[in-house]
């Protein structure tokens, strides 16, 4: 099944985990590992809510959500430890990853993900598709995260492309808010890959 883009897009954005890169089973477990030392289940449902968010972010609303005092710095150490062991296990999102081939070179495209830098050009590395997407903008280069439309108003505006010409692929609910806010077109790529997430 291809996905199919509208005539009218100039650009394509995508955000990276769970959208190009099939690393939210690796993500799922890393955060169950970090937060369980303090009474935390952190369930598949409760990571949809909170995907997209950076480290220190999602630790804050975890502490909120459940009146807990978690040191983000800490804790987000804990995550990303688990999760360096894991990511080499990450494999590509197919459905997306063939709209990312066929657009190469004929469409602009860019990464804008929550992840860091490093860690995003890490996952394109280990996939072998670094060389598909410039800009890559990440939590190290907004100052307002997803549902802000920051991150995707800026990969638009370094590409030089209006924004209502921009499609943006995501699978979250904050990076969905995020694209329609910046006015752009949204490809919710949940109708076409199940995410299943086990423990």
């Amino acid at each position: 099944m291809m996905i199919e883009i509208s005539p009218k897009a100039k650009a394509l954005i995508f955000d990276l985990d769970g959208t190009v890169a099939n690393t939210m089973q690796n993500h799922f477990e890393a955060w169950r590992a970090a937060v369980s030392p303090f009474g935390i289940d952190f369930t598949g449902e409760l990571f949809l809510q909170l995907t997209g968010m950076p480290k220190a972010a999602t630790i804050i609303r975890l502490n909120e959500l459940f009146g807990t005092e978690m040191n983000p710095e800490e804790v987000g150490k804990a995550k990303a430890d688990v999760y360096k062991k894991l990511v080499t296990k990450t494999q590509e999102i197919e459905v997306v990853c063939n709209v990312v081939r066929k657009y190469h070179k004929l469409l602009p495209m860019a990464i804008g993900t929550g992840s860091t830098q490093f860690g995003a050009r890490r996952t394109l590395s280990i996939l072998g598709l670094e060389h598909y997407f410039n800009p890559i903008i990440t939590a190290d280069d907004v100052l307002n995260f997803k549902p802000h439309p920051e991150t995707f108003l800026k990969c638009a505006n370094l590409m030089g492309v209006n924004p209502k010409d921009c499609v943006v692929f995501e699978d979250g609910i904050l990076g969905i808010q995020a694209a329609e806010e910046a006015g752009m077109m949204v490809i919710d790529i949940n109708n076409y890959y199940k995410m299943e997430f086990s423990v």
